[in-house]
């Protein structure tokens, strides 16, 4: 009873200091839940798993993307080198490059984000919603590791205030707000998350004999500690080598198809992550597992999941029957190891705010993201990915999709209902027949 103890020593009041307050019962709701409770023989429901405990396991589920997206970093950056081809070569110096680049993004996200959580819960008198420790754990893995610190800072006060608060807060946004963010810095700033160049990192320019961009985090305090150990170190005189390209594999699709991706990354690489891309958006068997831990603790919709996949796949199908270019030919099936398709199928989909609500729904929901993310990715130059816009815009067609679906199941229940009433009454007169008859 130690730790409750002291939690209850040093609780400030709520009227005299409503923000500490407000900060104190977020940080007081990490170890404790509440003790009052209903009585028993209500009619509420009780479950362990409360707000914040579900935004706890959705962020769990995304470790696994953040430890290889932290490597990817750093082995996207020596590879550019030319140095420690395989992925797991040169460990120590690709997980210390990656920590210096995802350790600022995930701070600022979360140290923005939450500060205007209580900044509005404490102006409304309520206790912290907790919806924001996803979001800052989202943003983080959907940026290019070089984002601009300031820039990431606009959108994610934009995403927040304009997205969320405005609508009333938790539960009450129409928009992801995780894509939210992201959309305004693809709109706002699109150099800095578009294009070959920006996917890798800590380069003075993306071509040969260019050099890397390293501070003293690199050639001060971790080469110090690998020279305890006499291990590689950080060497600013590297440059990049002679060949080298950061494109994506989407770009090479779009450029000449399937044959321009696989000249420059196997499908081995696509499939297990060893490419440039958003930090957390590579490897898709971590995603996968993730996915699945979401769908084993009813947290994800399978069926959203499910229907978006079979959306995507339908669509890419009939574009390979079209074959009206080269991205149009890639074989439907390797469709699915480019770009962010699980990543956004897996925790940006399934949104339980901005998702439909209805069963039928979210089939209808899904498949129409796969569907119209698809016909974006391939079919507009401008932007060769699809599911932040499809993810989106289907956000804003959800509670009609549900109105609809609703809709639908009122009238074939009242069908059913005048069906059975007429039958009643037919079923009465014919009673009445017979009767008069046997008299």
């Amino acid at each position: 009873m130690a730790l409750i103890d002291f939690f209850k020593k040093i609780e400030p009041d709520k009227k005299k200091s409503p923000f500490l307050h407000t900060v104190y019962d977020g940080f007081f709701t990490i170890f404790y839940t509440p003790d009052e409770v209903t009585a028993d023989g209500g009619v509420h429901m009780r479950d362990a798993m409360d707000l914040k405990r579900l935004m706890i396991h959705v962020v769990l589920a995304l470790q696994l993307a953040y430890i290889f997206g932290t490597i990817n970093i750093g082995h996207q950056h020596f590879a550019a080198l030319g140095l420690y081809p395989g992925f797991l070569e040169g460990l120590h110096l690709k997980l210390a490059y990656g920590l210096i680049k995802i350790l600022p993004i995930f701070i600022v996200s979360n140290i923005v984000g939450l500060a205007i959580e209580f900044w509005y819960a404490a102006k409304k008198g309520h206790a912290i919603e907790e919806g924001y420790l996803v979001t800052g754990a989202l943003i983080p893995l959907i940026v290019p590791p070089d984002i601009p610190l300031w820039i990431l800072v606009m959108s994610i006060f934009f995403a927040v205030v304009i997205g969320k608060e405005a609508f009333g807060g938790t539960g009450m946004n129409i928009l992801n707000i995780a894509l939210l963010s992201r959309v305004f810095i693809f709109f706002a700033y699109p150099t800095t998350i578009s294009g070959d160049e920006v996917w890798v990192s800590g380069l003075t320019a993306a071509e040969a004999g260019a050099t890397p961009v390293y501070n003293w985090w690199h050639t001060g305090f971790f080469n110090t500690i690998f020279g305890w150990f006499n291990t590689d170190a950080f060497e600013p005189a590297r440059m990049v080598v002679d060949g080298y390209t950061g494109a994506t594999p989407l770009s090479l699709a779009y450029k000449g198809g399937w044959e321009a991706v696989t000249e420059v990354y196997t499908t081995q690489q696509m499939w297990w992550g060893g490419i440039p891309g958003s930090i957390g958006e590579t490897c898709k068997p971590f995603i996968i597992a993730g996915a699945l831990m979401l769908v084993a603790m009813g947290i994800g919709s399978w069926r959203i999941m499910l229907s978006m996949l079979v959306g995507a796949a339908v669509t890419a199908m009939a574009m390979n029957a079209w074959g009206a270019s080269p991205f149009m030919e890639v074989p439907w099936y390797y469709q699915f190891y480019m770009g962010s398709f699980f990543f956004a199928m897996a925790f940006m989909a399934t949104d339980p705010v901005t998702a439909t609500s209805t069963t039928t729904g979210k089939l209808w929901y899904g498949f129409f993201i796969g569907m119209v993310g698809m016909i974006i990715r391939v079919m507009n130059p401008a932007y060769p990915e699809g599911w932040m816009l499809a993810i989106l815009f289907m956000n804003v067609f959800a509670p009609l999709i549900d109105h609809y679906v609703l809709q639908g199941n009122m009238n074939r229940r009242m069908a059913r209902a005048e069906k059975k009433a007429a039958l009643v009454v037919a079923t009465d007169a014919t009673e009445e027949a017979v009767q008069e008859l046997n008299h």
